[in-house]
């Protein structure tokens, strides 16, 4: 059974990879652009996506994600960012993950962004709506707290990262 890998190089290996998908989200923007852009017939206006509109690039962006962390934590495949900071993704066993698993893991990651959305829904009224942020280190802070100190994403997906020299 392979090693843990320590808080710091999961951190290190979760900011690297907001960066990585990031730039991978601008590019899938940019592709949409022409499906999504109004035509520019008309008198000037301020550019305004349509709510039809946002929700499509919204699903798409997502449904890319889903994609690129389901195909790249599945089968002892790694990200870009895995294998720089030297970072498998196993399940508890110690065996590769499988697809299930993996878009298990990535929905669960998504919970600190889902329960920020709300949180920041039910908290704007009363001017208190920057206090929403906090719930986007859930996944992260559940690592100081939990037993054997992994994410929740981690928890919930029965899954661990693992330091891979």
């Amino acid at each position: 059974m392979r090693n843990a890998a320590g808080f710091g190089r999961r951190i290190g290996g979760s900011l690297y990879e907001s960066v990585v998908v990031a730039a991978l989200l601008i590019a899938v923007g940019f592709a949409l652009l022409p499906v999504v852009t109004p035509s520019a017939s008309g008198p000037p206006r301020l550019y305004a996506l349509s709510p039809v509109t946002r929700l499509f690039t919204g699903a798409v962006l997502l449904a890319v994600c889903a994609a690129y962390f389901g195909w790249l934590w599945s089968e002892g495949r790694r990200t870009l960012a895995m294998k720089t900071w030297r970072l498998a993704l196993v399940r508890t066993d110690g065996l590769p993950v499988g697809a299930e698993r993996a878009l298990l893991r990535f929905v669960a990651c998504l919970s600190g962004f889902v329960l920020s959305i709300a949180a920041f829904a039910w908290l704007e009224p009363s001017g208190h709506g920057r206090w929403a942020a906090a719930a986007l280190g859930l996944n992260y802070v559940w690592a100081l707290v939990d037993a054997e100190g992994r994410f929740l994403q981690d928890r919930v997906a029965g899954t661990r990262l693992v330091f891979s020299p």
